[in-house]
């Protein structure tokens, strides 16, 4: 599956953690990230990133166009709600193309574990169907 990851400034240490952590698990799907997050993660895990342009100069705009074109499974953007930011990915307009396009999507750490360990158990096996 095609696993979608952005995570604004204040949160990239989070994302390289969460990364870490689930690194076996994403090892077995395709990870797509906007560049400096999909930079740090092949750093801390060693893994291989699609990496988008940064979300600040079009690689959310890059990010939306896969989700709707069907290619995208999961989406995880950790963001820091506190702080809006033009130089930062636009999380509310990412959020509503994932609805529209019924892509499952984490904002946090908590319901990120969930999705994670639920594609891992293979209930979210039902995307296959849909390609």
């Amino acid at each position: 599956m095609n696993l979608g990851i952005i995570a604004h400034n204040s949160k990239k240490v989070l994302i390289e953690d969460f990364c870490i952590a689930y690194k076996n698990i994403l090892a077995k799907h395709e990870v797509y990230a906007t560049g400096t997050t999909g930079r740090r993660i092949e750093e801390v895990t060693n893994l291989h990133v699609h990496k988008f342009l940064p979300g600040s100069i079009g690689g959310d705009k890059q990010f939306m166009e896969m989700i709707e074109r069907g290619d995208m499974d999961l989406v995880i953007m950790f963001y820091n709600p506190v702080m809006v930011d033009r130089k930062e990915p636009d999380i509310v307009t990412i959020s509503k193309c994932c609805d529209q396009y019924n892509i499952p999507v984490a904002t946090n750490i908590a319901t990120a574990e969930m999705l994670i360990l639920g594609l891992s158990r293979g209930d979210l096996d039902w995307r296959l169907h849909l390609r």
